[in-house]
């Protein structure tokens, strides 16, 4: 059966696999992408679905209500807005906090307080382990985990997540949470650890970790996470939290060590620099209530999805210096400037 979605994001790195997922999966969807393109929104990304009868772009901020219910107005009856829009790299929150708030906080309630007047079928609140803290050496977040962020990143994150729960609780609105760990494969930000370490092994340039490279993260291939969040979107009971783990904890410096190798690279090239503040040492997921309940678990190994990620990026040399150069920027306007 046919349904309606809105999805928040969907030029970044997630939502745009996201939007991807969809087409490939419930092709007679209609699907309506809110994004406000900042520095990681990129339309470029979704360039193979451009011409998908059910698929449409609406140029708007989270942060303004009147922007929000254009897409609304586009989509006509919602039965799902799926919320991935938000300023999402932890060294940017601690250079400056406030567009994090802005954007994660304030967004969030603005979409909330929209989708209410609407009368959204699901809202689904896309999240991350960071709100959880920083584990030791044994143990993982569960969903019961208390909320212990350490960065102005996960802190806003947190307090979205909250803003959410307050409205299942207040005024029984139909709202699920998801806390995913670290994502990784096609269209990210070369920002981020993969994407970063690929461009600079493939450049001969130095490979910057921080502090002494044992901080642990349990990888999630992106193509799991978006159908992870699909299932929730159809499944997910309203008022439940559901974590979504990859079930592949690897320090960075390994994580870093295999793309040389992979690469044929040295490991000269790598370079310790001056740590993090707050740098949180291991997140680890446990997923088990997502498995239990949903019946979702993860398709793909590290092993196998760590060699389709270097690949994609093999392949997308144009599309790298494109984003590394800022020229992505220039997509938007050649496609909808004289449409919107």
């Amino acid at each position: 059966m046919s349904k309606t979605i809105i999805v928040t994001g969907g030029a970044g790195f997630i939502g745009s696999n996201f939007i991807h997922t969809l087409v490939a999966e419930r092709p007679d969807w209609r699907i309506v992408n809110l994004d406000a393109l900042t520095y990681a929104g990129n339309l470029e990304n979704l360039a193979a679905v451009e011409t998908h009868p059910g698929y449409t772009f609406v140029h708007g901020d989270i942060r303004r209500a009147e922007d929000v219910a254009r897409a609304f107005d586009a989509a006509g009856q919602v039965d799902y807005l799926v919320h991935f829009a938000a300023e999402s790299h932890v060294d940017r929150s601690i250079e400056s906090g406030l567009p994090f708030v802005t954007s994660n906080v304030v967004g969030t309630q603005v979409l909330l307080d929209v989708s209410r007047e609407r009368g959204l079928g699901k809202f689904v609140h896309v999240s991350t382990d960071e709100v959880y803290g920083s584990l030791g050496e044994t143990g993982y977040f569960t969903e019961d985990t208390p909320l212990s962020p350490n960065s102005p990143y996960s802190a806003s994150k947190t307090a979205s997540d909250l803003l959410v729960r307050a409205a299942v609780h207040t005024h029984g609105f139909p709202a699920c949470i998801t806390r995913c760990s670290n994502n990784y494969g096609p269209w990210q930000f070369p920002e981020k650890l993969i994407p970063l370490m690929i461009a600079n092994a493939r450049a001969d340039k130095a490979l910057p970790i921080y502090g002494d490279g044992l901080y642990v993260r349990d990888w999630l291939y992106v193509v799991d996470h978006c159908e992870a969040i699909l299932r929730v979107a159809e499944a997910g009971e309203a008022g439940e939290v559901y974590n979504i783990g990859g079930n592949n904890e690897y320090p960075n410096l390994t994580i870093v060590k295999t793309l040389l190798q992979a690469l044929g690279k040295p490991e000269s090239l790598i370079t310790f620099v001056k740590d993090r503040p707050g740098h949180d040492r291991r997140y680890a997921i446990d997923a088990s209530k997502i498995r239990a309940e949903l019946g979702w678990e993860p398709r793909f190994t590290f092993e196998q999805a760590l060699p389709l990620t270097i690949r994609w990026y093999e392949s997308q040399d144009e599309w790298t210096q494109r984003v590394m150069s800022g020229a992505y920027r220039d997509y938007y306007d050649r496609q909808y400037g004289d449409r919107v």
